[in-house]
């Protein structure tokens, strides 16, 4: 594999990935500000003129944003590899650190100051999306101060995950000769595991504060729909969801015997218990037909194939020069290669985006089957209709946007397959 072939796909895969979320994006603003105007005639009893503008602007500034992101990401790409980025960091930190304290401590003060310096870059878009956007239609709940005890808060917990992880990965990939890509794929699918059973007990409380559910009505209801359903959970919570933001959700969470059942309590303001009822029989569909296992799967093939293909690429020079970067002559390459391959692979990826985003939505559609049959269906449409409207989802996305890219149906087709609401 000579570099300039590297370079000439991966230029090409940048820039048509580029110009397909332009051109998708487009779409979505020219299809959304064209029905602003008036209520869909399916939901012009049920949605106001008021709701539907806003969902219309707030749907149109996040794509906007998202033209931006997606300009600014693709030039920091560019910058971290053929402008040479990339191999400016990884020759300063080798210089600097491999000398006084060794090739481990080089690679993961590498994998280190990549992360900062990415997080860094992206903390200006971030912080606008948060104290602009979702500040300006009125989601936004958070404080500057909270904001940023949630970025410290985060910082600290990825590097307590991600710093034995990766030099656990790193070891393997200097210890394991040229099936490396194997067991570091065990170890990391292991890893992955044990954070499910830890996640609900030990990093999701730093960040939000659970109790467990006191309508005493409410919890016998949601338990005897479990216990139908053959779903056995540790607990009933409720999340403070509301500190940070108006959006409403709810969700299950862990494994095995630490699965939890978790309800914002934007959610529960919001739906009444029925309509609650139906959203829990919808989340309980997608056990029961076992979609989250099938997701694992398939995320755990996926990743398998790729630590096979940067097994291979590891050891091509054309790889690492192709894509701006020196090869280390003197230190292993393993951590510039995990991030050379973390940089180039999105491009690529891309296109798969909607054979992903088409299983998601047959698996929603199927999931809203089962909650209709266990509970009513009725209520599922009424909540669906009041989770829109809080999220300000636009009633009137443009198709091939959809296709590309929407893991749930559209309001219009999924309300279509459920039960009128009275």
């Amino acid at each position: 594999m000579d570099a300039s072939s590297v370079t000439a796909l991966f230029v090409a895969a940048v820039l048509s990935s580029f110009a397909a979320r332009l051109w998708l994006a487009t779409r979505q603003l020219r299809h959304v500000a064209r029905h602003r105007a008036q209520v869909p005639p399916a939901f012009a009893g049920t949605v106001t003129t008021e709701a539907h503008h806003k969902a219309a602007d707030y749907t149109l500034a996040q794509v906007r944003f998202g033209m931006l992101n997606t300009a600014f990401g693709t030039a920091v790409l560019l910058g971290w590899t053929l402008l040479g980025g990339l191999d400016l960091l990884n020759a300063g930190v080798r210089e600097l650190v491999q000398p006084r304290l060794g090739t481990m401590a080089y690679q993961l003060a590498l994998l280190s100051a990549f992360a900062v310096i990415g997080a860094a870059i992206e903390l200006p878009l971030n912080w606008f999306e948060t104290f602009r956007i979702e500040q300006r239609f009125g989601f936004n709940r958070m404080s500057l101060g909270l904001w940023l005890a949630d970025l410290g808060k985060g910082a600290l917990v990825s590097a307590a995950i991600g710093l034995p992880l990766a030099a656990l990965i790193l070891w393997i990939m200097g210890a394991s000769g040229g099936l490396w890509w194997v067991w570091a794929w065990a170890a990391w699918v292991g890893f992955n595991l044990v954070l499910l059973v830890l996640y609900p007990t030990v990093i999701a409380p730093l960040f939000n504060k659970f109790e467990p559910l006191a309508d005493e009505t409410l919890s016998e209801r949601v338990r005897a729909l479990m216990q139908r359903c053959g779903f056995a959970a540790k607990g009933l919570f409720v999340m403070d969801g509301s500190r940070r933001s108006a959006h409403a959700n709810a969700y299950f969470t862990g494994l095995g015997a630490a699965k939890r059942v978790v309800f914002f309590d934007t959610l529960l303001a919001r739906l009444t218990p029925g309509e609650v009822e139906a959203v829990l029989a919808h989340e309980l569909g997608h056990f029961k037909h076992r979609h989250v296992t099938k997701r694992m799967v398939g995320i755990f093939a996926m990743s398998l194939a790729g630590l096979a293909l940067l097994g291979w690429l590891a050891t091509q020079a054309g790889f690492y020069g192709g894509l701006g970067v020196a090869p280390n002559a003197d230190a292993p390459n393993d951590a510039l290669a995990l991030v050379l391959f973390a940089l180039a692979l999105p491009p690529f990826t891309f296109f798969i985006t909607p054979l992903m985003a088409q299983l998601s939505r047959r698996h929603e559609f199927q999931a809203d089957a089962y909650a209709c049959a266990q509970a009513d269906g009725r209520d599922l449409a009424r909540a669906l209709l009041k989770l829109h409207e809080d999220n300000a989802s636009t009633l009137t996305p443009d198709p091939v946007y959809v296709r590309f890219y929407y893991s749930h149906p559209p309001a219009s087709q999924r309300l279509a397959a459920l039960p009128a609401p009275a």
